[in-house]
């Protein structure tokens, strides 16, 4: 979902990643608009790559704070081009970009269980030389009674175009309501290249023979090594804004991607 962003007054909040160009980005920023402490602000400026304005995401998650980013990392996709002028009318006629996270539930080799939110994915990889073995269920059925590989993944629209998209997953329009599941490096089914599953589904991994081929889950940034099940559904009770300059929404950079050589 995209719809337009028009805060009045503006007050921001300037972030950054450790990057030496980012910290000097925010101090110029900072001195021309003023910077408000992060917890006040309206809008909270995060300078960095992707991998930053995660950390900033996951920083602000049930805060209904929108977040815009100038890129002052590398590929930044979930970023605005930088430039240090007109930056509150840009941000006042932004686009706003719903999104809402994956809650992993997951449980490891002593029964205790974790839980994390993952912006861009929740993925499972083997730990060792062996390949994993996977039994997967949706809403309590099997649907595959067992998946030789090296991992796989469930993605966020907003993740289709990171990890998902480098395993050979869809890319997913943001209004879609669906998630990817993806498998990563396919043994058997050799051909199986994933499902599409609405975003009301419940995602279940059993990880067979456990000891032998243990299986790591990773959402987002946090890992849980030597797990046996892990649960994936979406949270609609949480609600994320990224804010993108008018003509390059989240929803363009991802049609786009599609049609890249």
């Amino acid at each position: 979902m995209t719809e337009p962003f028009k805060p009045d007054p503006l007050r921001l909040a300037f972030v950054a990643s450790d990057w030496s160009e980012a910290q000097e980005a925010r101090r110029r920023l900072a001195a021309t608009y003023g910077d408000t402490p992060e917890h006040l602000a309206d809008v909270v400026v995060a300078l960095g790559g992707d991998g930053f304005m995660l950390e900033v995401l996951h920083r602000n998650l049930g805060a209904n704070r929108p977040i815009y980013g100038m890129n002052r990392g590398s590929v930044g996709f979930l970023m605005n081009d930088y430039d240090e002028t007109g930056l509150v009318a840009r941000i006042a006629a932004a686009e706003k970009a719903i999104i809402h996270p994956l809650r992993m539930t997951a449980v490891d080799a002593e029964g205790r269980r974790h839980h994390a939110l993952a912006i861009n994915d929740v993925s499972l990889l083997r730990e060792t030389r062996q390949a994993g073995k996977l039994r997967i269920l949706i809403d309590g059925r099997v649907r595959m009674e067992e998946l030789i590989c090296d991992g796989a993944l469930v993605s966020t629209p907003a993740g289709s175009t990171a990890y998902n998209f480098s395993a050979h997953g869809p890319i997913i329009p943001l209004n879609a309501q669906v998630m990817a599941l993806t498998p990563i490096s396919a043994f058997r089914p050799r051909r199986w290249r994933g499902a599409l599953l609405s975003h009301h589904a419940r995602v279940t991994f059993e990880v067979l023979e456990a000891v032998k081929r243990p299986i790591s889950a990773v959402a987002d940034n946090v890992e849980v090594r030597h797990v046996t099940r892990v649960d994936v559904v979406e949270d609609r009770s949480i609600t994320l804004s990224v804010l993108f300059d008018a003509g390059r929404s989240l929803e363009e950079r991802m049609l786009a991607e599609q049609f890249a050589s």
